[in-house]
Order: structure tokens, then C-alpha cells, then sequence
């Protein structure tokens, strides 16, 4: 199968999820997640009609999408990879959305170059559901205080969260957390679900999901921090 066929694929496994949950076909999100992918070879599935990308590093994303954009500028990216604070101007000239905030540190980052170079940004909390020390985001517990942090004292448009769930673990609980916080804290979009276990989060709310390998393949390439 080509990429624009398992990208096809992946569509239509989101509308079985979305009839099977009783929502709005076109109500999920898809993000293609393109890391360690060359402009090649996300040209045909733009082409084919992708226009939401996922990607982890601003310096990889730097090699290639300013390229991408120009040609069809319709296209919005997220930033869903951790984001270190010395890359925070990059990531905001870059990115439309960042689905990665979680600490105070690179939240006051991205809030000034988001007031420095006057362009709109959309903004997700990461949760670290799983309470992984290996992994980003903030504990459920710090959610309400974090976000409202971010909205009252930063003027950081938050408009979602987003979790990881362990590898190891039913993503079920975790995507349900996820909801719930969101639910408690007035935010409205829920990043959740990769390749594996995007039915899942369908089923428990996703507004959208982050799908890689299910339609460009395998990575070899290792991924460091943005």
C-alpha cells in the first residue's frame, strides 16, 4: 500500500470510531505526524488532501515545512514533541498550534514570543497521565492550578490538553482522566490516541489524534527534544 492509501486507511478507521461513539463524522481531528520524514514523502498525502501535521523537533521541522507551507498555505502544524525554552521564538514563527506545555518556565517562553511577534498560537497542556518521570507533562493534580496559571497570568490562549498514556497500560483510564480534567477546567479540545489506540480515544472524546506510523510507516530515527 502507498502512504496516500494507508492515510485513506486511517480515515475511514476514524469514521467507524466516530458512528461507533455516536459523533459527528468530521467532528475527530487527524494529525499526521511526519517526523523523520523528508518533503517527499509528505508531499503525496497533501496532495491526496492532509492538511494537519504533527511533528516533534523545530530544527527538523525548520529543514522542511517552511518549504511545505509556502506551497499550500492551508496546511496548519503542531508541535507535539517536548519543547525546550532557548527554541520557544523558533517554535512560535513555525508552528500553529503546541501541544506541549508543561512547566511554567517554557509556558512564560512561548507567552512572550507569542506577544513579541504578534502571531496567534493555539495552546495545549500536556498531562502526564501516567505519572512517568521518563515522560513530559504536568500530574493531574497540578492541572487546574497550571492552567489557570497559563490563561490568567500569561494570557496563553489554552484550548486543550494532551496525554501519553504508558505503553504498558490500557489507554481506556487515561484517555478518561484526560476528559475529565479537560471537562473541569472549561478546555475543549483532547489530543489523544496514536496509531494503536486511536479508536479508543474516539471513543472517549478525542478531538483529535496523532497518527504516524499507520500512514508513512516505521522509524528508525531517533527523536530528541525540540
Amino acid at each position: 500500500m502507498t502512504r496516500v492509501d494507508q492515510w485513506n486507511e486511517v480515515l475511514s478507521r476514524i469514521h467507524v470510531a466516530e458512528d461507533g461513539a455516536a459523533r459527528a463524522r468530521g467532528s475527530v481531528a487527524l494529525v499526521a505526524v511526519s517526523k523523520t520524514f523528508d518533503a517527499d514523502a509528505i508531499r503525496p498525502v497533501i496532495a491526496a488532501g492532509q492538511r494537519v501535521f504533527g511533528e516533534n523537533r523545530v530544527q527538523e521541522s525548520q529543514g522542511k515545512w517552511p518549504e511545505l507551507k509556502a506551497e499550500t498555505p492551508d496546511i496548519t502544524l503542531h508541535l507535539i514533541g517536548p519543547l525546550q525554552s532557548n527554541k520557544a521564538a523558533d517554535a512560535v514563527a513555525l508552528f500553529d498550534v503546541i501541544e506541549t506545555i508543561d512547566r511554567e518556565k517554557i509556558a512564560r517562553a512561548v507567552a512572550a514570543e507569542i506577544e513579541r511577534q504578534g502571531k496567534p498560537v493555539r495552546i495545549y497542556v500536556q498531562v502526564n497521565t501516567g505519572l512517568e518521570p521518563q515522560k513530559a507533562g504536568i500530574t493531574p493534580q497540578e492541572t487546574a492550578a497550571f492552567v489557570a496559571m497559563c490563561r490568567d497570568t500569561l494570557n496563553l490562549p489554552v484550548e486543550g490538553l494532551m496525554c501519553i498514556p504508558p505503553a504498558d497500560e490500557n489507554p481506556g483510564p487515561h484517555f478518561a482522566l484526560l476528559a475529565k480534567l479537560a471537562a473541569e477546567n472549561g478546555v475543549e479540545k483532547l489530543s489523544m490516541g496514536m496509531s494503536g489506540d486511536f479508536d479508543v480515544a474516539i471513543a472517549f472524546g478525542a478531538t483529535s489524534v496523532r497518527v504516524g506510523s499507520a500512514i508513512f510507516g516505521l522509524r528508525d530515527v531517533a527523536v530528541q527534544p525540540a
